[in-house]
């Protein structure tokens, strides 16, 4: 069996915010929206049924648990929670907190114009606060 190792594209994108049970959270370097992405740590998973029974009911325990911070860290109207996988295949959750006020309102967040990195003290007050909103849960 293979090491995990993230998708270099998710660690270009992405920063840790924790590691849960079976995922790493990380989020989003993207400013317009709150953007939570969940990582199973498995090798080779592409796909939901691609995770063993055991390791779905953990995910959905996870997703839950790090929703719930985000719609309390962000005020949210509406989380947008979804795995496209269609540019990264190796398996992995978002979780978007939406606003009515949002730069595409309501309309999807991929592919949606230019990503927007946050400023540096924003990012670390972001990852800061969904950690603590996490691990209080």
């Amino acid at each position: 069996m293979r090491r995990f190792a993230l998708d270099p594209r998710l660690e270009n994108d992405t920063l840790p915010v924790v590691p849960l049970g079976l995922c790493d959270l990380r989020v989003m370097n993207d400013a317009r929206w709150p953007w939570a992405i969940l990582i199973p740590k498995r090798q080779d998973i592409v796909e939901f049924h691609d995770l063993s029974p055991l390791d779905q009911t953990m995910l959905t325990f996870e997703t839950s648990l790090v929703a719930k911070a985000m719609k309390r860290v962000t005020r949210a109207d509406k989380l947008n929670i979804g795995t496209l996988g269609n540019i990264v295949s190796m398996f992995h959750l978002h979780i978007v907190a939406r606003k009515a006020e949002d730069a595409n309102w309501p309309g999807p967040v991929w592919g949606f114009g230019t990503r927007e990195p946050y400023e540096e003290e924003a990012l670390q007050r972001f990852i800061a606060e969904l950690e603590a909103e996490v691990m209080a849960s």
